[in-house]
């Protein structure tokens, strides 16, 4: 099954930048995977993400999340089929990710089913600070963050035996 590991993020804004780090070394350590593509650095915009989808029956997005009383380096695991109560347009400039999703469908694109777009969404403390480093905290919490979500993909892609 084709696959796309796809990490999300702003390497210039703290925290947001989990999910590009994260891709990056994950994607080290997966390194030689059969049908296994990643991009450590995903679009900016949604309806770009989506057309980076196009070709892959398979997508597992790393993102970063901020939830009330939160920890930072909890993770949290979804598919895509969690985000149909958002479906709405935003701004007219973009598009949340669902409303993407469904627009997409609707005009024809091929795109994996909800079922089968993950997000891996890591507590952050904070996305709204300049800086090219992680905040103590999550910093703290990234070694273990790397083994746990490697130990997720790799069941997610069926080498949970592999090691």
């Amino acid at each position: 099954m084709a696959t796309l590991l796809l990490g999300m993020g702003n390497t210039i804004v703290s925290d947001d930048a989990i999910g590009v780090l994260l891709a990056r070394d994950l994607g080290a350590r997966l390194a030689g995977t059969p049908s296994l593509d990643v991009v450590e650095e995903g679009p900016p915009g949604t309806l770009d993400l989506v057309e980076r989808l196009l070709g892959y029956e398979r997508v597992i997005v790393i993102d970063s999340i901020r939830t009330r009383d939160g920890r930072p380096g909890t993770w949290y695991s979804f598919t895509a089929a969690a985000l149909r109560g958002t479906t709405n347009l935003r701004n007219v400039h973009d598009t949340n990710f669902a409303t993407a999703l469904e627009l997409s469908r609707q005009l024809g694109l091929r795109l994996p089913g909800d079922d089968q777009i993950h997000i891996l969404a890591v507590e952050i403390l904070q996305n709204d600070t300049f800086g090219e480093s992680l905040s103590p905290p999550l910093a703290a919490a990234y070694p273990q963050l790397v083994d746990e979500l490697l130990a997720e993909i790799r069941r997610l892609l069926g080498l949970e035996t592999i090691a």
